[in-house]
């Protein structure tokens, strides 16, 4: 064994002779932070701050979603229940709910540009706008405006604990009230998507016995198809992606009513409903639908 071994068998490095926190104090003095490590330290924080906000809207954008459909299951049975008015009072309690959801995506967006977050809401907002015109249509057989739409989302501090923290933080930018505007093109892609639901309503109305129904939704939905068709392409891309499947709404309804008009009296009304279903199965082969 050569003596540069030593009795272990390594050679030993010159390093080893200092200490770890010694040498990691003299590579943190070579190289002190600069201004610009500085500034992207800042920037980084203000990335992960913005993308938290993005995840927590995303989240809560879910949770609209979730029970803005359960809504719309809700109403589905003011058709067949025996009281229709607990169904409209339950389901007021259900958009309650929703709109304190949305309430906190306004607490959210608080000093924020709406439009930079606007994908991450986007979906919810569409589902309730479809639930809230489904509900406002069975109470009023009439198309709910944005307008009433968005007075029905501005909120303020209610409770004790909410105003007394805003008068002990008088110096924060927080306003007492909160808002949070529909924009035009969420309102027509619910409006959109409302008119599936209608035509769902059309046949299960059937179903029940309901004749009068189907007529009315046949009109109401050919003048959505006629302002649809004004916009065209000149509007964006998703509201023309969806005025053919609105048109697909609509074929199905005028065929319900026609076959009511021609063959309704040789039908019995407890076979309508199934009629219509295999009716709807045709025509989405016909199109290619799946």
């Amino acid at each position: 064994m050569s003596g540069k071994e030593g009795s272990g068998g390594f050679r030993k490095r010159k390093h080893d002779n200092f200490p770890h926190g010694q040498r990691r104090e003299e590579k943190e003095n070579v190289n002190p932070p600069s201004a610009l490590m500085t500034s992207f330290k800042s920037f980084q924080l203000e990335l992960d701050t913005r993308h938290d906000k993005y995840e927590r809207l995303v989240k809560l954008s879910r949770d609209i979603t979730i029970e803005s459909k359960r809504t719309i299951f809700l109403l589905h049975r003011f058709t067949s229940a025996p009281n229709g008015e607990e169904i409209l009072s339950e389901s007021e309690v259900k958009l309650d709910a929703v709109r304190r959801k949305i309430k906190q995506v306004a607490q959210e967006l608080i000093g924020e540009d709406m439009y930079q977050f606007h994908r991450a809401i986007s979906p919810g907002l569409q589902e309730y706008v479809e639930a809230v015109s489904f509900q406002y249509f069975i109470k009023t057989r009439s198309l709910i405006s944005v307008e009433e739409i968005n007075k029905q989302l501005i909120f303020t501090a209610e409770d004790r604990e909410e105003t007394t923290n805003m008068t002990s933080n008088s110096h924060d930018k927080q306003p007492h009230t909160w808002s949070l505007k529909v924009t035009p093109v969420d309102y027509l892609l619910g409006v959109a998507d409302l008119t599936g639901e209608l035509m769902r309503l059309c046949i299960s109305s059937v179903g029940n016995g309901d004749i009068d129904t189907p007529f009315e939704l046949s009109q109401f939905l050919r003048q959505i198809y006629d302002g649809f068709t004004f916009i065209g392409n000149t509007g964006p891309y998703e509201v023309s992606k969806k005025l053919y499947t609105l048109k697909q709404s609509l074929a199905k309804v005028e065929n319900a009513c026609y076959t009511l008009k021609v063959r309704g009296s040789e039908i019995p009304k407890h076979m309508l409903a199934d009629v219509f279903s295999t009716k709807t199965e045709l025509i989405d082969q016909e199109e290619g639908l799946p």
